[in-house]
């Protein structure tokens, strides 16, 4: 018996428990045996001369495929707040990724009814040549909203950043908190059906935490549906209604989030990984 199934019998009894019934509810995400491969090797060439020269020679070592996701399947309703929980290098950053756009899977298919936010790696898409009004523009336009659309909200924006003066100046030059704030405050412009997030609750110092935290609470109470990565569990209780637990890129548990975050932490605490 596998790892992965060993997680399964000490948490899980009844295998229905892990199928949600919410069939009168409307489906936001629907996600289909989600297998997901990257592409790796493990060759260490630090020089252009030495890639040069072990492309002549033949002797590179070849590409061997990692799976990172293997046969994912659940469905998330229009409404809920699913926190997704599993330990480093579980797959929840790629599954995130899949669900915005940015991955393709390799296998099977996944359905996105509604406009999604997604609050990945803010600032990750700023060029840093370019100032922070012209990156306002660039990540406006990879979030598909138009110029007047921004041009309408610019003020906004730029109130919302607390930048200032600093908004004309390249981004190069801004702190990673400055960027954070920047684009934190260009993704939750948009009024999204479904909001994205990983890890990025805490950006910025005391007083932008404060209130980027009071800007996605104000979000959820419109009804958005939330997916969070967060490694705090404190953070999933407070927010989700429900969990999902990835671990080795296998889905382990879904349901009610205390339930699953309980278990979470009773397998952290037993060591099993």
């Amino acid at each position: 018996m596998g790892l992965i199934d060993k997680i399964k019998g000490v948490f899980i009894k009844d295998e229905n428990r892990l199928i949600l019934d919410d069939s009168d509810e409307e489906i936001a995400i629907s996600v289909n045996h989600l297998t997901m491969e990257f592409k790796v090797t493990k060759d260490k060439i630090d020089t252009l001369k030495e890639y040069v020269i072990r492309t002549i020679k033949r002797n590179k070592k070849g590409k061997e495929k990692v799976r990172v996701l293997e046969d994912i399947n659940f469905n998330v309703y229009k409404g809920d707040r699913v926190g997704i929980l599993g330990f480093n290098g579980a797959g929840k950053s790629t599954l995130l990724k899949i669900l915005a756009g940015i991955y393709e899977p390799t296998q099977g298919s996944i359905t996105i009814n509604g406009k999604v936010a997604p609050l990945l790696e803010l600032g990750a898409g700023f060029d840093k040549n370019y100032t922070g009004k012209n990156n306002i523009y660039l990540n406006g336009a990879f979030l598909s909203m138009d110029e007047d659309f921004i041009n309408r909200k610019y003020d906004e924006i730029l109130e919302f950043s607390e930048l200032g003066e600093y908004i004309n100046y390249p981004v190069k030059n801004y702190s990673s908190g400055m960027r954070a704030k920047l684009g934190f405050s260009v993704a939750t412009l948009v009024e999204p059906d479904i909001l994205i997030i990983d890890e990025i609750l805490s950006v910025g110092d005391i007083k932008f935490r404060k209130k980027s935290s009071e800007k996605i609470k104000s979000m959820m109470s419109e009804g958005v549906t939330v997916l969070l990565v967060s490694h705090s569990i404190g953070q999933i209780r407070e927010i989700c209604d429900k969990c999902i637990w990835i671990e080795n890129g296998h889905l382990i548990m879904e349901g009610e989030a205390n339930e699953i975050c309980d278990a979470y932490v009773r397998s952290a605490k037993s060591g099993k990984k």
